[in-house]
């Protein structure tokens, strides 16, 4: 039986498509400022699954295909962090696994394409699916939401209103209204007049999608109280996983810097600071059993005259771990501190260790971390300091619930030391970004290597450091006790666009399945009737 050549060529094409809209998404993400680039993406995604426009409609296999292919061109560039010192298989691991997601738009993509509505059913799926993978498995991962690439974007505003994933959903919405367009114009001409339509309504949508940040508080008035922050940088004496061999040498490179900004600070140099934030890690021989470590701290306090956040791992009894973030404040040592309650899935902990022994000796180098309890909130010098530890930042409920519990500006510690060289930093500098939109507060981020920053409630980087280089950020910010709508509402938009979508999906299942029993109703009276002729 011969194939036929057009339809090698077209699925030859669609697949090639595919792969380009995933490298758009990938292209659209930090370092590099081409945030619109990903409704493009999305556009084209839309296109391949859905085959709007076309008279050859994919199948739900199909669509699962050029979706898991545009993920691949969408993760694989995305995470080569994961395994810049543990090999690929982690990182080609983790974009697969990943991938399968888009994969599963691409079905859902592939059924609601036959809707009337399906610009708008289309975008609501993407933020399902982006609810899922945020989820599941281990407490989900998150990264490469699309709002996480436009910090920069016109629709960042909307992360004030509905979080990250009213955000995502815009630009979802914004790309399905992009292949609206396109259908609209290259499309059957019988088709001509609903898909003007439906391209019409998709374009006011996100224009409306745009105002709504209007409807919300104002994030500064000028006359809140404000302190000033600093964040210290020590870098660390190598890269990669050994680095926590240093563990000392960590030490001393903060307490180093934090001596400096104080001779700095008595030579007028540089404000006083009220609160110093250290990064995640920067003191991980625990002080609150080393002598050593604690002297070294509480020296590095009074010095400045400030208390300060000092990232650590703090030993339990049971010789399990907590990555700690401790308000240590000069002579009266520890206060109040942030254990970090979303960890790490094989990093700070493995799931299944003996199963995943059988494929990496590295295996055994993942930490043994246990989450904290707490509402993400650490006072110091009087004041409510939200914290987020690294990995923490890209989950929307860590910061919802500090704010909410009466956070007035954020702090970001964190650790990038072991990812090498990547584009890292620069991804997890943009979640800072968005949320500090999303929340209105000013956002402090410390890193051992870089990049440290401080970050208005706009979203704008008022300050950063170098990668690899010790430095001192000094910051004035504003304290904050208003809330964003965003806040207040915490995750309600985004179940509301996830049973939206769900309902949107049954709704053309059924409707799909009516459909066909009609047209077999009516296929088998045709029969019956040239049977009796």
């Amino acid at each position: 039986m011969k194939r036929d050549p057009r339809a090698f060529l077209r699925v030859g094409g669609s697949t090639v498509l595919a792969a380009v809209a995933g490298l758009l998404l990938f292209a659209s993400f930090p370092p590099r400022h081409l945030w619109f680039l990903a409704p493009v993406g999305v556009a084209i995604l839309v296109g391949v699954v859905s085959g709007i426009g076309s008279s050859n409609r994919p199948s739900k296999k199909a669509g699962f295909g050029y979706g898991f292919v545009a993920g691949l061109g969408f993760f694989v560039p995305l995470l080569p962090w994961i395994g810049v010192y543990v090999g690929p298989l982690p990182w080609l691991a983790l974009a697969a696994a990943e991938s399968v997601f888009i994969g599963v738009f691409g079905v859902l993509a592939a059924v609601l394409g036959r809707s009337r509505w399906w610009p708008l059913s289309i975008a609501l799926a993407w933020s399902l699916v982006e609810w899922a993978r945020s989820s599941f498995p281990f407490g989900g991962f998150p990264w490469g939401r699309l709002a996480f690439g436009q910090p920069d974007g016109f629709l960042l505003p909307l992360a004030s209103v509905g979080g990250a994933p009213l955000l995502s959903f815009g630009v979802a919405l914004t790309g399905c209204g992009i292949a609206a367009l396109v259908a609209c114009i290259l499309g059957p001409r019988s088709r001509g007049r609903w898909a003007t339509a439906t391209a019409t309504t998709v374009v006011a949508s996100v224009a409306a999608l745009a105002l709504l940040p209007t409807l919300a508080p104002a994030q500064a008035s000028g006359d809140e109280p404000s302190i000033t922050v600093a964040a210290v940088q020590g870098s660390v004496p190598r890269l990669g996983l050994d680095f926590n061999a240093q563990r000392r040498a960590v030490l001393d490179n903060h307490v180093r810097e934090t001596l400096r900004l104080a001779d700095d600070v008595a030579a007028g140099r540089v404000a006083e600071p009220d609160i110093v934030v250290w990064p995640e890690n920067a003191s991980d021989i625990d002080p609150l059993r080393n002598a050593d470590a604690a002297a070294l701290i509480t020296e590095a306090s009074e010095a400045v005259g400030a208390p300060i956040l000092v990232g650590s791992v703090l030993v339990n009894d049971d010789r399990t771990t907590t990555n700690s973030v401790i308000a240590w404040n000069g002579a009266d040592g520890p206060g109040e501190r942030h254990d970090k309650k979303i960890i790490q899935p094989f990093g700070e902990y493995l799931p299944y260790r003996s199963f995943f022994r059988l494929f990496s000796e590295y295996a055994d180098r993942a930490g043994y971390f246990m989450p904290g309890t707490g509402n993400g909130v650490v006072h110091a010098a009087g004041v409510a300091v939200g914290i987020a530890t690294c990995y923490e930042v890209a989950f929307d409920r860590a910061l919802t619930e500090s704010v909410r519990s009466g956070a007035q500006f954020i702090a970001i510690p964190t650790n990038n030391a072991t990812f090498g060289d990547t584009e890292m930093t620069y991804q997890q500098l943009a979640m800072s970004r968005v949320r500090a939109v999303e929340h209105g507060r000013d956002v402090v981020v410390a890193a051992t290597s870089g990049i440290s920053a401080t970050v208005s409630p706009r979203g704008d980087v008022e300050q950063a450091s170098d990668l690899f280089v010790p430095e001192v950020l000094v910051q004035r910010v504003a304290l904050r006790t208003d809330t964003t709508i965003a806040t207040a509402v915490g995750p309600w938009p985004e179940y509301l666009l996830c049973v939206l979508a769900g309902a949107f999906v049954i709704g053309t299942a059924v409707i799909g399945r009516r459909t066909n029993l009609k047209s077999e109703k009516a296929q088998e009276k045709g029969f019956e009737s040239d049977i009796r002729a």
